[in-house]
């Protein structure tokens, strides 16, 4: 999982300015922060997705990015972290 943002799984190389947090992108960690606050992956999906649309990617494209969200490390963190504590 070198090179991809534990958050999104965009490559890292595709961040508009270097990343402040190593594995996170641009898009994703901004001034010291996850820009994204909540924990819910499917929200984040689809606000990405969203994202994505509005920026002209392709359908598909756009679907195969927002699938591998689910996949991506910080969310399985996440999601560890949410079974201990129920």
């Amino acid at each position: 999982m070198k090179n991809v943002c534990h958050m999104c799984m965009i490559p890292i190389a595709m961040s508009h300015t270097p990343p402040e947090k190593e594995n996170y992108c641009s898009f994703c960690f901004k001034d010291g922060e996850f820009v994204y606050k909540g924990n819910d992956v499917k929200e984040f999906q689809r606000i990405t997705y969203e994202a994505l649309r509005e920026k002209k990617t392709g359908f598909l494209t756009a679907k195969l990015f927002t699938w591998m969200i689910g996949h991506a490390p910080h969310w399985k963190k996440q999601s560890k972290s949410y079974r201990r504590v129920v």
